[in-house]
C-alpha cells in the first residue's frame, strides 16, 4: 500500500514538470509585454522672447480736467436748454439760454443814456470853444471863461461814464446765454428749465476735451522705475484693454500710504468712463522670457507642472516656476530649460512615468 502512494506521487509530481513546460502555458503569459500608451501627444520645446517688464497697479478713472459752468448774473430765468447729459460740446456753443427782457430794457436806457451825455458834450464843447476865442478879448470874464472849460470836462467825463454803463449792459446781455468754455462732453447738469439763477450757480459740468486719465497708486520703492511717457496697458470692468501712456508722476510720496501717484492718459475715443476701477500693467522696460503654452502647464496641488518626454517616450513630471502671462502664453522662471522636450497639451491626462505616443503637431 505504502508502494502504491509513493508510486502516485510520483506520478503528479511529473505531470505538473511536463504541463508546467508545455506551449499552452507559454503562450497565455508572454516572456516580454510592450508597454500601452497612455496618450497621443505632440510634443514642444520652450522659446525664448523679448517681454516687457512692468508695474501692475490698480486705480480709478478720473476725468482730466472738468469746467464748471455757471451764471455769471443774476435773477433770471432759465427759458432754453440746448445741451443734453452726455452730449458733446464745441467751445463756444449755447448750452443754454436766460430771460433777456430786463437787460435789453436796461440796455436800451444805456443807450439812451450815452445818446444824451454826448449831446451834453457837444454843448459844453461849443460853451468852451467860444470861451477860448475870447479870452484874449476880455470879452468875457474869466471866471465864466473857467466855467465854461469845467463844463466841457465834466460832460466828457460823463459820457465816458455812461458808455461804461452801455458796455456792462451789453456783457450782461452776453451772459444770458451760456457758452461752453471748452471743447468736451456734458459730466452734469444741475440746471432745470424755468428755475430763477443766482451769480455763481452751477448749470453744467464739462469733462474738458473728453479726456480720461487712470489714476494709480504705486508702491513708493517703485518711483525710480516710473517716467512721463511710458506706455501702459488697462484692463476694464467689460474686459476690454485699452492703451495709454504716463502723463505725470506725482513728485511726492504719500506719507500715509507710502505710494505715488501716477496719472496715465487714455484716448479720447476709448470705452474708458470716469468712475470705472481699472486694472493695469505699466511697461517700465524689457527682458528674456522662456515661454511656454498656456496648455502645456498642469495646476496640481497647489503647484504648477509640465511633463518632460524622454527619449523612450516616457513623461515626467517636472515642478516649475511661473510668472507673467500673456494671452496664450507663460513664462517659466525655473524647473525646465528652452532645451527640454515637453508636452504641448493634454497633461492633465497623464501621470508621472506614462508612455506616450508622440506625434505630428497639426498646422
Amino acid at each position: 500500500m505504502k508502494t502504491l502512494s509513493a508510486s502516485v506521487s510520483q506520478w503528479l509530481v511529473a505531470l505538473l514538470l511536463t504541463t508546467a513546460s508545455s506551449p499552452l502555458w507559454a503562450a497565455d503569459e508572454p516572456a516580454s509585454a510592450a508597454p500601452k500608451a497612455a496618450l497621443a501627444v505632440t510634443v514642444t520645446t520652450p522659446s525664448v522672447e523679448d517681454w516687457s517688464t512692468g508695474i501692475t497697479a490698480n486705480g480709478s478713472l478720473v476725468a482730466w480736467q472738468e469746467a464748471v459752468i455757471a451764471a455769471e448774473i443774476g435773477g433770471l430765468r432759465i427759458t432754453a436748454l440746448h445741451a443734453e447729459l452726455g452730449a458733446q460740446v464745441k467751445r463756444g456753443q449755447e448750452l443754454a439760454t436766460l430771460a433777456k427782457e430786463s437787460v435789453e430794457a436796461d440796455l436800451a436806457r444805456a443807450k439812451a443814456g450815452v445818446a444824451q451825455a454826448e449831446a451834453s458834450l457837444a454843448e459844453a464843447k461849443m460853451n468852451a470853444d467860444r470861451a477860448r476865442r475870447l479870452k484874449s478879448s476880455g470879452a468875457l470874464p474869466a471866471q465864466q471863461i473857467d466855467q465854461y472849460l469845467a463844463g466841457e470836462a465834466t460832460a466828457a467825463a460823463n459820457l465816458a461814464a455812461q458808455k461804461a454803463v452801455l458796455q456792462g449792459e451789453q456783457i450782461r446781455l452776453r451772459h444770458t446765454s451760456i457758452v461752453a468754455v471748452d471743447d468736451g462732453v456734458i459730466a452734469a447738469r444741475p440746471a432745470t428749465l424755468g428755475s430763477v439763477v443766482q451769480p455763481g450757480t452751477e448749470l453744467f459740468r464739462l469733462v474738458r476735451q473728453n479726456r480720461i486719465e487712470w489714476k494709480a497708486d504705486i508702491p513708493g520703492r517703485d518711483a525710480d522705475n516710473l517716467k512721463s511717457g511710458q506706455k501702459a496697458r488697462l484692463t476694464l470692468p467689460t474686459g476690454k484693454q485699452v492703451e495709454g501712456e504716463i502723463r505725470l508722476v506725482s513728485p511726492v510720496i504719500d506719507p500715509n500710504t507710502r505710494n505715488i501717484t501716477v496719472y496715465v492718459s487714455l484716448p479720447t475715443d476709448s470705452p474708458a468712463r470716469a468712475g470705472m476701477f481699472a486694472q493695469g500693467e505699466i511697461f517700465t522696460g524689457a527682458s528674456k522670457a522662456l515661454i511656454v503654452p498656456q496648455s502645456a502647464v498642469v495646476l496640481r496641488d497647489g503647484n504648477s507642472y509640465v511633463f518632460e518626454v524622454g527619449a523612450d517616450n516616457r513623461v515626467s513630471q517636472r515642478m516649475i516656476e511661473v510668472g507673467r502671462r500673456v494671452q496664450d502664453k507663460v513664462e517659466i522662471r525655473s524647473g525646465i530649460s528652452d532645451q527640454t522636450r515637453i508636452v504641448a497639451s493634454g497633461g492633465a491626462f497623464l501621470n508621472d512615468a506614462d508612455t506616450v505616443n508622440v506625434v505630428e503637431a497639426q498646422p
